[in-house]
């Protein structure tokens, strides 16, 4: 059974930043279900995708893979040959929650689970990269170099899936879908606490980018196809095909 999320339900005297630790882990499912709307439409399509751009003898890197629901998702739809899924994150809660879901799904694909940080790994043959919500959390000043890396390891007609949690340039917008995004969030569930209290433990540690942000960067390391293919409020998804 999924364990509910209730990690803010109670008052927190001194609330430290958020952390990917083994309590999060714990109720991850149940927390991305209940916070992030379209989450479960971008993990179907990261899935069609792999279908359409995985090429044969290639690796696929799941960065910041969390529990491994992008990975899961390619590895059902992967049917080329000879292919490797990369699945890395630095927390070791998630990636032995990650281990145990992946074990339950028989696949002849590989997947390789690596605890390392994203921004230090190589990237070398890869056919589909993704970032599913990881980029907001790396460091603003090492996002360029990150994803020039990216493109550097992409072979010719490989594809980048970058889903993040924008802000809007037009603040009046920008407050609004924030609103939207809480009026989501306690549809399903979370009090005011709970929201008021996450908002607060996230601030120095999710900081997310305008879309046109996104894609200035994106075109400054050498992507010339890049478009948002999904949003939902304030979050969203976009590719970028090299």
């Amino acid at each position: 059974m999924q364990a509910k999320d209730h990690i803010f339900a109670a008052p927190i005297a001194e609330l430290g930043d958020f952390n990917f630790d083994q309590k999060v882990a714990e109720v991850f499912p149940d927390m991305i279900k209940r916070s992030v709307p379209g989450y479960s439409n971008i993990i179907a399509a990261i899935g069609m995708m792999t279908a359409r751009f995985a090429q044969p003898h290639t690796q696929l890197y799941d960065l910041g893979c969390s529990l491994g629901a992008a990975t899961q998702e390619m590895r059902r739809n992967l049917s080329q040959p000879g292919c490797t899924i990369v699945a890395v994150d630095n927390s070791p809660a998630m990636l032995e929650r990650a281990a145990s879901h992946l074990a339950s799904f028989k696949s002849d694909a590989v997947v390789e689970l690596t605890e390392a940080d994203i921004c230090e790994i190589a990237i070398e043959n890869a056919s589909i990269v993704v970032l599913n919500f990881t980029l907001q959390f790396i460091d603003p000043d090492k996002r360029k170099a990150l994803l020039s890396r990216i493109y550097q390891g992409l072979n010719p007609g490989g594809v980048l899936i970058l889903s993040e949690k924008f802000i809007s340039a037009n603040h009046t917008v920008n407050e609004l879908l924030i609103d939207l995004h809480h009026d989501f969030k306690r549809a399903n569930g979370y009090s005011e606490l709970e929201v008021s209290q996450k908002r607060t433990a996230l601030e120095n540690v999710l900081r997310p980018d305008t879309p046109e942000q996104h894609k200035a960067r994106l075109a400054e390391v050498g992507f010339s196809h890049v478009d948002m293919w999904f949003q939902c409020f304030n979050f969203g998804s976009m590719v970028a095909i090299k």
